[in-house]
């Protein structure tokens, strides 16, 4: 009997909190699991007393579904899609939409959204943030894909999303084939640029200043009083309020090698990949990499001498010169970004809206803050802005931060403590906003390695020219360069 708004497959936790969002907001949802028995047990547990249906096969699954049918697969992301993808097809009809809501890569949403059109099928690639408690209560969800399918699924998405300050809803259509993916895979790389940077926030605090953790946690609950205000922030005081079991501070604990699940990674590679200087994100990803030769860290710091400077000042100045370095870094990590989102929709041919993007994030995900507010104003006030960093609230800000910011890094050095998002972040400002960079030096030095030309500033820019610069090489030149 088809009764079913949409259907979910792949019931882990964020497909069991998606589901039981969408229940309470009125919708009924068929569920399949590829292991079977948990159905059953999400039926007797966490979805006990509910509308949800429990299906036990595929066909059982497609059958409880109206039409056209909403299929919503929430399983790892790669080969396990175009597998259950493939399962689905003999059931389905033309006209029915497969979304899926794990963290693909936009290139394979992409191959999707083209393969399934030429059979008839909608296919949807969805970025979900906000973990376990943003898909139980409302997360940011950013959907792209065949638009076709945008209407059959708006009311669904947009009730369950999160709501911004303003109640318009954490979700809207981001655009074509694989733009939904590629926005999320962007957030993720500003979350590795924002975790990393509170980091190396709590890493001066601790080891330049010699701060304990029930001195941070204060630290840190201020700091969310003010720009910094945002869900890492308020987390970051939380944990360093816990306690282990023997009364000591939790974070004291833990073991300092950083997982990665890939999409930074992805946001890395592409930006190399489009030749957009995404430094900071980049090192972000890098950073975590050396975590995890922990042993070799250790082996090093008793061969490698480390700095035997300690900190002289005052202490509340430079906690403040700390927050405002974090405060100028997010800035520049958040206009890379940006800046990494408008080449790709010109280079994939996507209709993107910045501030509809920076309101996606006010609520529901992992870098949820109100600080976005601030770049939604900066798109809406100018929807062709080329930089966050061109837009005059920004400007301002920055100009106020840049003083504590040089301080802090300067500092840093002395002290040998690594700070490479903030030092990135203030080496790219720095070099955006120069008119020269010594790239005229580096295109010589091509030029007579490998003939490969260079432009002159006495002559209109796509006219290359080719030294013989020891006398003894040819006129040939190699090819011209790429920028």
């Amino acid at each position: 009997m088809t009764q079913a708004d949409i259907g979910l497959i792949g019931l882990a936790v964020m497909g069991q909190n998606l589901v039981l969002n969408m229940n309470d907001h009125g919708f009924t949802v068929a569920v399949f699991n590829r292991t079977v028995s948990k159905v059953d047990e999400f039926l007797e547990g966490p979805a006990k007393g509910s509308k949800i249906i429990g299906t036990h096969s595929l066909k059982e699954f497609i059958d409880t579904l109206k039409s056209p049918r909403r299929i919503m697969l929430m399983v790892k992301a790669g080969a396990p899609v175009d597998e259950f993808i493939e399962q689905l097809l003999p059931y389905l009809q033309k006209g029915d939409i497969l979304i899926d809501g794990g963290n693909s890569l936009f290139t394979d949403t992409n191959r999707r959204t083209e393969s399934l059109k030429e059979k008839g099928i909608l296919f949807i690639g969805t970025g979900i943030s906000g973990g376990e408690e943003g898909a139980r209560n409302g997360p940011s969800i950013m959907p792209g894909g065949n638009p076709e399918a945008w209407p059959h699924l708006k009311s669904i998405f947009q009730g369950i999303a999160a709501k911004a300050d303003t109640g318009e809803p954490c979700c809207d259509w981001v655009g074509d084939e694989g733009a939904g993916h590629y926005v999320k895979m962007v957030h993720n790389g500003i979350e590795y640029g924002d975790m990393q940077l509170i980091g190396e926030a709590y890493h001066l605090l601790k080891n330049a200043l010699g701060l304990k953790p029930h001195e941070l946690g204060p630290i840190f609950a201020r700091w969310n009083e003010g720009e910094l205000n945002s869900y890492l922030i308020e987390i970051t005081a939380q944990i360093f309020a816990t306690k282990d079991q023997d009364g000591t501070p939790l974070v004291d604990k833990i073991l300092d090698i950083a997982g990665q699940k890939g999409t930074g990674k992805w946001t890395a590679i592409n930006a190399l990949d489009m030749g957009m200087p995404l430094t900071l994100i980049g090192e972000a990803v890098f950073a975590r990499c050396l975590s995890s030769i922990k042993s070799e860290r250790l082996q090093a710091s008793k061969l490698l001498k480390s700095s035997t400077a300690s900190f002289k000042g005052n202490k509340e100045e430079f906690i403040e010169q700390i927050r405002h370095a974090l405060y100028a870094s997010k800035i520049v990590s958040y206009a890379q970004g940006f800046m990494l989102m408008r080449l790709a929709a010109a280079e994939y041919h996507w209709k993107l809206n910045y501030g509809a993007v920076a309101l996606m994030w006010r609520g529901g995900c992992i870098i949820r803050s109100s600080f976005l507010g601030k770049i939604k104003e900066a798109f809406d006030n100018n929807p062709s802005l080329a930089n966050l960093l061109l837009d005059g609230f920004f400007i301002g800000e920055i100009a106020k931060a840049e003083q504590g910011w040089r301080r802090v890094v300067s500092t840093a050095a002395e002290l040998g403590i690594p700070v490479p998002c903030f030092s990135s972040a203030l080496a790219f400002y720095d070099g955006y906003r120069s008119a020269e960079l010594p790239a005229n030096l580096l295109q010589a030095q091509r030029d007579f390695f490998g003939a490969h030309t260079y432009e002159r500033v006495d002559k209109p820019r796509g006219q290359y020219f080719h030294t013989n610069w020891t006398g003894t090489g040819g006129k040939v030149s190699s090819s011209s360069y790429n920028v």
